[in-house]
């Protein structure tokens, strides 16, 4: 059995790491491996996986998006996210689409921060892609009481909140630092801050130390965004708790048996 994740670039995925060790944790006899797709190749390329005898792959950026309009049938979830993390091949070569971006981010943040309620305050979240749309989802679920969506295209953050719905409020970038002012969570969900990508630039002086701060990027582990909150002691939580609980359901839907996130499995990938 084979499955896979696709993403341009993908060099940076930890899912093959993840995903073999679970595959040779529960003795089960397939691969994982990370497939670069340049976006022009993603339509084509979905396809012929499925021909080719994968269970499915996951998608990451900047493909997500894009899945939605490849796969044949969509989760209503994946569907109100707008975007697609998981595809699983099913029968008469039919793929199906979903998205476990918002359970992973939830159950990270429930591990993590087991004491955090919705109703603590004010959410701001960094990004209007993929994964930011996943994260007020999660969030607008939970019964936080108002979002602010701060991204670099104000036109694509007043799409997600025309296309989700909810407590939410579009900000302009340059209104990022000033909107931390009492706010309870803070969530960068762009790729901003990771290595490669261009750095993440925002002075968190305005956030109470009590709020708590979360990265979804997760290479580097510790990203400037959580050094910077971890120093002025507020509660941090990693990109990298996200990435072990999302990929929990595709796992079982592609070999068959429901993995655990273990202190074990933690230790592996950050080693």
């Amino acid at each position: 059995m084979i499955a896979g994740v696709m993403g341009w670039p993908v060099w940076h995925s930890l899912s093959p790491r993840l995903h073999r060790w679970w595959l040779k944790r529960y003795g089960i006899e397939g691969a994982y491996i990370p497939l670069a797709v340049q976006p022009v190749h993603f339509p084509e390329v979905t396809r012929i996986l499925g021909k080719a005898g994968f269970q499915g792959t996951n998608v990451t950026a900047p493909h997500k998006e894009a899945a939605l309009a490849v796969v044949d049938e969509v989760t209503p979830l994946a569907h109100r996210i707008g975007a697609v993390n998981t595809i699983v091949y099913v029968e008469n070569g039919r793929l199906l689409g979903s998205n476990t971006d918002s359970f992973g981010f939830t159950e990270n943040l429930r591990d993590r921060i087991p004491d955090w309620h919705a109703s603590d305050g004010p959410a701001v979240i960094l990004g209007a892609g993929g994964v930011a749309r996943a994260v007020v989802v999660a969030l607008v679920e939970s019964g936080v009481k108002q979002l602010f969506i701060v991204n670099r295209s104000y036109e694509r953050a007043i799409a997600l909140a025309s296309d989700i719905g909810g407590p939410l409020e579009v900000v302009d970038w340059s209104e990022r630092e000033k909107v931390l002012e009492g706010a309870a969570l803070l969530v960068n969900a762009t790729i901003l801050g990771m290595i490669g990508a261009q750095p993440l630039t925002i002075d968190i002086r305005a956030l109470p130390k009590k709020a708590v701060v979360i990265d979804t990027v997760y290479v580097p582990y510790v990203t400037p965004l959580l050094a910077q909150a971890s120093a002025r002691g507020n509660p941090v939580v990693d990109g990298l708790g996200m990435l072990l609980h999302q990929a929990r359901p595709g796992f079982a839907a592609w070999f068959g048996i429901e993995p655990e996130v273990t202190a074990e499995l933690r230790a592996f990938m950050l080693a």
